[in-house]
């Protein structure tokens, strides 16, 4: 049995299931909306590259070091994104959580606040996580205020960490909450959520009503 087991996680707004080839139209799709592959400090596929993409991290899945996942409308069953476990380290019960991207008409949204709150949930409250670790492109500054966002602490900078593709040399930013902050980042999550939910859905009234105050 491997310490990350098949799992899909179900929210309201999004729905996170296991990544198989069977996603790879709808992943095409939605790295398009916004050409996201277009900004250097991501590894989001080119729409040509999706099937490659797909292979390389079910190989990861095969290994036990990564388990992806594809994000899901939950309403509409699209699909809108991808994020995963990586630098799974069963032994001493840490995950990391990254390789995340949405299509552009979903960020700024709930979503990314209800993927948070549904894998951390099930790290520390079912794979019984100790930390869980968030990394990103010292450059990505809108990615390092969303982490710190959800609570999560920044451990410090590795420096000259990855090859990119394109040959940049990456410096990462390191983040974690660890298994005593969970139950404050949980409600503090839980807090985001309902708030995000209740401007989406009064947008959603008041749009339907005419009252538009775009002007």
């Amino acid at each position: 049995m491997s310490f990350v087991e098949q799992v899909t996680l179900q929210g309201r707004h999004a729905t996170l299931e296991p990544l198989s080839p069977q996603h790879e139209a709808g992943i095409r799709e939605a790295v398009c909306d916004g050409e996201l592959w277009k900004l250097f400090f991501t590894t989001v596929p080119k729409p040509e590259g999706v099937a490659d993409y797909i292979s390389q991290l079910l190989a990861l899945r095969e290994r036990g070091l990564a388990f992806p996942f594809a994000v899901l409308d939950s309403a509409s069953g699209k699909v809108i994104g991808g994020t995963r476990y990586l630098n799974i380290d069963a032994a001493n019960r840490r995950v990391e959580i990254g390789g995340t991207w949405y299509a552009k008409r979903m960020q700024r949204t709930a979503v990314n606040t209800e993927c948070k709150l549904l894998l951390l949930g099930h790290a520390f409250e079912r794979l019984g996580c100790i930390a869980v670790e968030f990394r990103t492109d010292w450059f990505n500054k809108r990615s390092q205020a969303a982490i710190e966002r959800l609570g999560a602490k920044r451990d410090g900078l590795l420096r000259n960490h990855m090859i990119m593709a394109d040959g940049r040399v990456r410096d990462t930013v390191v983040y974690s909450i660890i298994k005593s902050e969970w139950p404050g980042v949980k409600t503090n999550l839980q807090f985001m959520l309902d708030a995000a939910t209740a401007t989406a859905t009064a947008t959603t009234i008041a749009t339907a009503s005419g009252d538009n105050h775009a002007d």
